[in-house]
């Protein structure tokens, strides 16, 4: 731009030749026509505000979602979407025509423990009604959430590494196998120096948590993503687990193959309780040879071990099982662990073997009692029942496996030769049972009917029932106690003559893998009178047991809603100029 011309000399001059007089006139216009000048020029900045202005401004991470940008309902593309309050294409002569708001509440993450949350209602006493829309902050009430989402990669899609030639080893070794950790290299917490080694210390096993070796934990191999063998899969404390697993095999490296040899499974000591210097070694409970064709034999000794060798086209001693056997204390500590071993031969033609694996606990001076389901009863195992003395917890019945009997039907169908014999209640299998018995005129009324209700009931009868299949004894709120009624008539001598025991059960838990659950057990003994018989006559009486399960589980809600009944009545000519 051309420079601008000044008419400063030209003032100047003015005011010289002026008198006194009018010097302060033309000075004091001299120094109004000189301000503008001098604001056109640029001010100077002061040092620290220019260092302020070059410095970055640091603030707070914009949130990663804005709920008053969210809409789920919005799916025409420039178009009002019926009954989207959030829809920003809609107007308020939309909104004034909308009957509700198909999605009233917008949140951002459901896991989060506090966030924001878009309000969307239609208020219909307004004329035309309008939508309202507002912002509160929501709290969730689950103690399972998220507080902060500190982990920043888990807020954005990282793309992946495209395999090259120069890539392509190491991305087949980090994902080629069974299982890999999808966590980044660079998220390494320092556990020990956010918890002090004595707050994580603990004296004792908890249930579920993995139980502990010397170099890591002990092994369960099991199927993860396919029916392939990982054996990253720690056993946890008093689960038991059954599992199977494919694994491949090379006859001529055999020898060479950890997961084939004895001495994986066995060469790492448990530790005695969690972070403790106590160890427990593993012992070799058995040994069952498998050949060829399945026969198996259990070998005389188990002190020897047995390593896979390579014997021509075989590869012998191969593990085809284990077996693990722990015991432990009330208190959560391990005493002892053993290992029961299925080996076998593997020829050349095969290019894979299926393993299977096994662990179960016990606490030391007691027996282990098998369960019947996993939690839920599984249909055909036995009903377990026991006792509660003043006290203490359930005590499991005398019986064999803690079972739920009634009478066992003889094939002479003599009631008193039939005393003592019981069958186990099988769950979800209504059962009926009976004998005969010969009464004569020299029978005594009391000591009958005693011998008959113990026919009937057993030795001792018990007083509780597992809810569940895998109810642990000392858990006393997963019993159901039996409630037991008399049927009986007014005569001075009675005698049981039947027992109708009714278990009510109900599905439990996820429509999708429902878990059977006792609810109610009802033992009910019917009674009848005995006449006294003349001298010399008999008489024979039917002694029946009964067991009836009932599902009274209720029918399951459906999930959707039925569509509102809208009351219009539409014009004459609505649908013109169709018929």
């Amino acid at each position: 731009m051309p420079a601008r011309p000044s008419n400063a000399p030209l003032l100047r001059a003015a005011a010289m030749a002026a008198p006194p007089a009018l010097g302060v006139f033309f000075l004091i216009l001299i120094l109004i026509l000189l301000l503008p000048l001098r604001a056109e020029e640029p001010a100077a900045e002061p040092a620290d505000t220019r260092d302020a202005a070059q410095a970055p401004v640091r603030s707070a991470p914009a949130p990663v979602t804005d709920v008053a940008r969210l809409c789920v309902c919005d799916l025409l593309v420039a178009q009002c979407d019926t009954n989207c309050c959030c829809d920003p294409d809609c107007s308020a002569e939309d909104f004034s025509l909308f009957t509700e708001c198909s999605v009233p509440l917008v949140i951002g993450d459901s896991q989060l423990c506090s966030q924001k949350a878009a309000v969307y209602s239609l208020d219909v006493e307004a004329n035309p009604p309008e939508r309202i829309f507002k912002i509160i902050d929501q709290v969730n009430p689950s103690i399972f959430c998220i507080h902060a989402t500190n982990y920043k990669q888990a807020l954005y899609l990282k793309t992946p590494e495209i395999p090259t030639a120069e890539n392509f080893d190491q991305l087949l070794d980090k994902f080629g196998g069974a299982t890999f950790s999808v966590e980044p290299d660079s998220w390494n917490l320092d556990t020990d120096a956010q918890n002090p080694p004595e707050e994580n210390e603990t004296s004792r096993y908890e249930y579920g948590v993995p139980v502990q070796t010397e170099d890591a934990f002990l092994r369960l191999p099991s199927p993860v993503v396919s029916s392939w063998c990982s054996d990253a899969n720690p056993a946890g404390f008093l689960v038991n687990q059954a599992t199977k697993c494919i694994r491949s095999v090379s006859v001529g490296k055999c020898d060479s193959i950890q997961a084939l040899s004895m001495l994986f499974y066995i060469n790492s000591s448990i530790l005695a309780v969690p972070k403790s210097s106590q160890m427990v070694n593993i012992t070799v409970q058995s040994i069952v040879v498998q050949s060829l064709n399945g026969m198996r034999t259990l070998l005389s000794s188990s002190n020897v071990l047995r390593l896979p060798m390579v014997l021509g086209e075989l590869c012998i001693n191969a593990v085809l099982g284990v077996n693990y056997h722990i015991t432990h204390t009330d208190t959560g500590e391990i005493i002892e662990a053993a290992a029961a071993f299925v080996l076998g031969a593997i020829s050349k033609e095969e290019l894979s073997i299926e393993q299977s694996f096994e662990i179960s606990f016990t606490q030391e001076n007691t027996q282990p009692v098998p369960l019947s389901g996993n939690p839920g009863y599984v249909v055909g195992l036995p009903v377990r029942a026991g006792f509660q003395p003043q006290g203490s917890g359930i005590i499991q019945s005398s019986n064999k496996h803690s079972q739920l009997t009634i009478l066992h039907s003889t094939s002479t169908q003599d009631c008193l030769a039939a005393q003592g014999a019981r069958a186990p209640v099988l769950f979800g299998y209504n059962m009926i049972s009976g004998c005969k018995l010969r009464i004569t005129a020299a029978m005594k009324c009391q000591p009958l009917a005693q011998t008959l209700l113990d026919v009937l009931k057993g030795q001792s009868f018990p007083e509780y029932v597992a809810s569940f299949g895998n109810s642990q004894a000392q858990d006393v709120l997963d019993w159901v106690p039996i409630t037991q009624l008399h049927i009986s008539e007014q005569s001075s001598c009675q005698i049981p003559v039947a027992l109708g025991i009714e278990v009510k059960w109900t599905k439990y838990g996820s429509l999708v893998n429902p878990q059977a659950r006792i609810v109610n057990v009802t033992a009910t003994i019917t009674t009848t009178t005995l006449k006294q018989l003349p001298s010399g006559r008999e008489r024979i009486i039917p002694i029946t047991s009964s067991v009836v399960f009932t599902d009274i589980s209720s029918p399951a809600e459906p999930s959707y809603k039925a569509w509102p009944t809208i009351n219009i009545k539409l014009p004459f000519d609505f649908f013109y100029p169709f018929v």
